[in-house]
């Protein structure tokens, strides 16, 4: 944990580099720091993953994009930041920012073309049931 979860409309996916938006956002997560300027989140456990949705319906289907002379193809990106419990409320409000200031920098030219809505969420739970079972988290253990 943390992991985001990024969801969007195929049709991005020619105007987006998903990857590099994925490599960004997994920096700014690295990037926070909490209210003693430690680091947020475990290196080794930052997970940042993309999918397209199979099947989608955006608004009125492009109906009012037509009528204003555009193409009508809304685009849509929901992304999700799942975060343990017990970071402070200050803590996950700067993540919710870094995340956001993240995406925008990559994602406003192509707003500033066409409608596209983009929704940031930042999650914080008690889990039932939380295992782990990886070798990614000695590589940047310090001595």
């Amino acid at each position: 944990m943390p992991h985001l979860v990024i969801l969007y409309t195929p049709n991005l996916e020619t105007e987006v580099d998903m990857g590099a938006l994925c490599r960004d956002a997994a920096d700014a997560m690295l990037a926070v720091r909490d209210d003693e300027g430690r680091q947020v989140f475990p290196t080794g456990g930052t997970r940042v993953l993309a999918y397209p949705a199979a099947h989608y319906a955006v608004a009125d289907g492009g109906a009012a994009g037509r009528a204003a002379g555009g193409s009508g193809d809304y685009g849509f990106m929901y992304l999700n930041l799942r975060m343990a419990a017990g970071r402070s409320a200050a803590t996950q409000q700067r993540a919710g920012q870094a995340l956001l200031a993240a995406v925008r920098k990559r994602m406003d030219p192509l707003l500033a073309q066409r409608p596209i809505g983009i929704t940031l969420q930042v999650d914080e739970g008690h889990e039932v049931f939380d295992a782990k079972h990886s070798s990614l988290h000695p590589l940047f253990a310090k001595p």
